[in-house]
């Protein structure tokens, strides 16, 4: 089962793990977050990063990170390797967790795609009841 670590801007890793530990209370042996503070570089992100895996032992890992570009998801991209055993998925979001904790037991790829889908459906324009109303008659 592969592990998952959440790299984000402080304070949003430790609340999204407040939000998955409040829904699902038995997921804190797969979930590690890791909180990056403005002071810390991509180096630093990608040390804390990989002590964190290490010390979650699983063989693979899926790392979700909040912005694409940014330091958390630019410390992120540097434990990538030809090995495949670890993937970075931006944008995190609490659908993108939910769905990554429910399918944890899947294969590393498998359980990518799931991820990046739940974090997709859970964006959504919210309406107005009159907007319903209209629509439903």
């Amino acid at each position: 089962m592969p592990g998952l670590l959440v790299i984000a801007h402080a304070p949003l890793a430790s609340a999204l793990k407040a939000v998955a530990e409040h829904t699902f209370p038995n997921c804190a042996p797969q979930l590690s977050v890791l909180d990056v503070t403005p002071d810390m570089t991509a180096e630093l992100v990608e040390s804390r990063a990989r002590a964190l895996l290490a010390a979650g032992g699983h063989a693979e890992a899926l790392v979700l990170t909040d912005v694409f570009g940014a330091t958390p998801c630019n410390g992120a991209q540097r434990l990538l390797d030809a090995s495949g055993h670890v993937r970075v998925l931006s944008g995190v979001n609490v659908p993108m967790l939910w769905r990554s904790l429910c399918y944890a037991h899947e294969p590393l790829d498998a359980l990518l795609q799931r991820a990046a889908d739940g974090g997709k459906q859970g964006i959504l324009q919210g309406e107005s009841a009159q907007t319903v109303s209209n629509v439903s008659s």
